[in-house]
């Protein structure tokens, strides 16, 4: 995404900026452990979280990257740290729901390991094309792809990625034949896109936004639920005729199994209850993302979910794990 390292700054001066209250009110703080490198999009979720955490939970809260392995690292830590809620991981689809099912040996259990706190925000995907495709709509797309079998290709950001996931689910849900064209990256995939050299991407709300309304590509669907906010007329690809179909980037708290239910509780509550701040929504809006909350059950539900979806699709693209 495009819009990310120009607000970094202001988002690590907010995380920064803790209540002195918060301070001094425990004998160690908090920590949100990213497993992402500063400056990505899960890192500003936490560093725009952290603060009103903070001022809610009367205690310091630190951002803590721990980068490696796809996440892997980060989740492990957080796995085998102590149970005391002191400790929580920012996890997302990709991490705790598309890798699992994607990578063998994975050194952590996404649902045993962990005890989900509450959604914090999402990130929508949106399926774009080149504007010399004929398609205007998502029905027509499929009527055009299964009148050319094996003409259209699409790019993802890399084998597994939640882009080529999603667009392999659309072909089993359609029926419809197409390649895949993986790049190492969303950027250079969605630049292929522009230049018309592979027609079709399921790429993230925020850089679809910026093209569509540049006329470099269209936009035929929303990979959600629910529509986008800010694009009320676009349907979504469930309503295009594919009940169910969803690729929804979702970013979440979680911490070590067995922590106290009080604590897991206290921490919900407070999580909430700073997502729903209107900082914090002002923020998250600017960024093309959406503030989400979610009771721990429900996250719980979401996650088991998503995994399922995923060992489908995975298992039907003929992908092995690694």
């Amino acid at each position: 995404m495009t819009t990310w390292l120009p607000t970094l700054g202001l988002v690590l001066a907010g995380a920064l900026a803790l209540p002195l209250q918060a301070q001094t009110a425990a004998d160690k703080p908090v920590r949100i452990v990213v497993p992402f490198a500063a400056g990505g999009p899960t890192d500003v979720v936490a560093r725009v979280l952290a603060p009103r955490l903070a001022a809610g939970l009367k205690r310091t809260v630190i951002v803590e990257n721990r980068v490696g392995a796809t996440g892997a690292i980060g989740a492990a830590h957080v796995a085998k740290s102590a149970p005391d809620g002191d400790t929580l991981l920012l996890g997302t689809s990709s991490i705790m729901a598309a890798n699992p099912n994607l990578t063998a040996n994975l050194p952590f259990d996404p649902v045993g390991d962990f005890t989900p706190i509450s959604l914090v925000a999402t990130v929508e995907n949106i399926l774009v094309v080149h504007p010399s495709v004929p398609a205007k709509s998502v029905k027509e797309l499929v009527a055009y792809a299964k009148a050319n079998p094996g003409k259209l290709s699409y790019a993802s950001s890399g084998v597994g990625s939640t882009y080529h996931l999603g667009a392999e689910m659309f072909r089993s849900m359609t029926g419809i034949e197409w390649t895949h064209v993986p790049y190492k990256g969303a950027a250079p995939a969605i630049q292929d896109v522009l230049a018309g050299h592979v027609p079709v991407m399921f790429d993230n709300a925020s850089s679809a936004i910026q093209n569509m309304k540049a006329g470099r590509v269209r936009a035929l669907g929303v990979a959600s639920l629910r529509r986008y906010p800010s694009l009320p007329e676009l349907p979504t690809i469930a309503e295009e005729g594919l009940p169910g179909y969803e690729t929804t980037i979702w970013i979440a708290l979680f911490v070590p199994s067995k922590t106290p239910a009080a604590q897991v509780q206290l921490l919900n509550r407070e999580v909430q209850a700073a997502v729903n701040s209107a900082e914090y929504k002002e923020r998250l809006q600017g960024l093309d993302m959406q503030p989400r909350v979610s009771s721990p059950q429900e996250l719980a539900d979401y996650l088991k979910s998503d995994l399922a979806k995923w060992a489908r699709v995975v298992k039907d693209a003929g992908i092995k794990p690694e």
